[in-house]
């Protein structure tokens, strides 16, 4: 269920509420008694304590004193935790709704804090059999601020949504979420906003010859897809479309270099590069951003069988290109190549990769950002890296020099799907520029789109991210 976000006209006595403030002199006698103020000011100066409840036996008031910040990035970012802060406590006394008061009048402030408490407010409990399970009370954020506009509060929503949408793909077990399945959710996403979608059956995938994609699909039972999704509104701002290009691998065995420990544990997450690109779509169409945009994902299992693909073995992909198969699990980047190459037919103003695609990404930076690298799209690259300070979806660059072709280089085909040990996230990217000629950008998620225990306003699970992030970079193309 995913928390509404509505613009409060005024405030009731019977209202649930939160006072948001960085300037203790905003808070009056209208929402809290004489020796409440007086208590807050005391415990803020002598104790450093910024938050504050107040048991009115029928109804709760909170206080939240922020601290001031001159960086408008970090003082979003430091709403949003403050809002998911709240998550916890409004939950355990059972709330279901919360009006949030913006005593400094500012809506972008106000509108962060509800965004962390929505994000926070998430839970995924499908496969919950037990009765007696905690599901959070609250649905409902109320926002009281002059200056509010409902333009933003309806993108709020429709953004939360995609990012909620993609999350649950994302925690979908392969049981349920197998290549076909998700194009079937895929699908349906689109047509409820209003995107045009096709899905391309295995007969027709062999037709174009995407030798990486049925290469990882040999030792599936399960037949690949490939899916389609494109928002073309009537006027649109670009003459030619923003394509994002999403992993659908919905299960990592690592094939016949099949991943040992408990290294397979999380691999049902392995598509949430494609269910991030489809999110972002949906959240995109649904926001009716007279944007030209579309997304692409190659969609298949990546098992164990008889008639399995192997390391020696040699692919021909797409574009014609042969592989040599150095590690059945490095499987993302083969389908990946055929997706990227099919993409050049839409001539595109820029291509977008999302994937979860190395450890190397993983260890390098850990769970605080996106690594990322990009070839001809300088300005594009900026923009987007701007707007992952502003959201706080961190985009880290990795160089794509010309010296890492030669970690890629086979004796017997074209190109090697493998690099060796050293720069790992780097030569991935550098396979994947092969199949490009037009402004590109990786992007590699693998350690930030999911997550063992709840961080921020990211409950455990999948986090969703990169959702939030294409769609704020395509808003601000408006």
């Amino acid at each position: 269920m995913q928390t509404i976000i509505n613009k409060a006209s005024r405030v009731s006595k019977r209202d649930n509420l939160v006072l948001i403030t960085s300037d203790l002199r905003a808070l009056n006698d209208k929402y809290l008694e004489k020796s409440e103020l007086e208590y807050i000011r005391n415990a803020h100066k002598e104790f450093k304590k910024f938050q504050f409840a107040f048991n009115r036996m029928n109804k709760w008031d909170f206080v939240r004193v922020m601290e001031k910040e001159r960086s408008k990035d970090l003082r979003l970012e430091n709403y949003r935790r403050a809002g998911a802060c709240f998550a916890k406590e409004l939950n355990e006394n059972r709330l279901n709704r919360v009006t949030v008061v913006d005593l400094d009048n500012d809506p972008e402030n106000v509108l962060a804090f509800a965004e962390g408490l929505a994000l926070s407010n998430y839970q995924f409990i499908k496969y919950k059999k037990d009765q007696n399970v905690k599901i959070n009370s609250l649905n409902q954020i109320d926002i009281y601020s002059g200056k509010l506009d409902l333009k933003a509060i309806d993108d709020l929503n429709i953004m939360l949504d995609g990012t909620f949408k993609c999350r649950n793909l994302v925690n979908e077990p392969v049981v349920f979420l197998n290549a076909v399945k998700f194009a079937e959710e895929m699908e349906s996403m689109s047509k409820a906003s209003g995107a045009k979608v096709e899905i391309l059956n295995k007969k027709k995938i062999e037709s174009l010859k995407m030798g990486g994609l049925l290469a990882v699909n040999k030792g599936s039972v399960d037949p690949p897809t490939f899916t389609t999704i494109e928002w073309k509104p009537e006027k649109p701002v670009n003459k030619k479309p923003y394509v994002f290009v999403g992993k659908g691998v919905v299960y990592d065995t690592g094939g016949m270099n099949i991943k040992t420990g408990d290294y397979m544990n999380n691999m049902k997450m392995d598509m949430a590069g494609g269910a991030a690109v489809v999110s972002a779509v949906y959240a995109i169409s649904m926001a009716k951003l007279p944007v030209h945009v579309i997304a692409l994902v190659p969609a298949t299992d990546n098992r164990t069988d008889g008639n399995a693909y192997v390391s020696g073995d040699i692919i021909t992909m797409h574009d014609g290109t042969r592989v040599e198969v150095i590690n059945t699990d490095a499987e993302g980047r083969l389908i990946l190549a055929d997706a990227l190459s099919y993409a050049k037919k839409f001539n595109p103003e820029l291509v977008i990769n999302v994937a979860t695609l190395t450890g190397s990404a993983a260890r390098a930076i850990g769970k605080y950002g996106i690594v990322a690298m990009q070839s001809k799209a300088d300005r594009e690259f900026r923009q987007l890296k701007k707007t992952g300070e502003t959201i706080n979806e961190k985009v880290v660059e990795f160089p794509l020099w010309k010296d890492y072709e030669d970690l890629l280089k086979s004796d017997i085909a074209d190109i090697k799907n493998l690099g060796g040990v050293e720069a790992g996230a780097i030569t991935a990217g550098k396979f994947l520029q092969h199949f490009t000629a037009y402004p590109f950008i990786h992007l590699d998620i693998a350690g930030t789109a999911f997550t063992e225990k709840p961080y921020h306003y990211y409950p455990s699970g999948g986090t969703g991210i990169t959702v939030r992030l294409l769609f704020n970079f395509i808003k601000n193309k408006i």
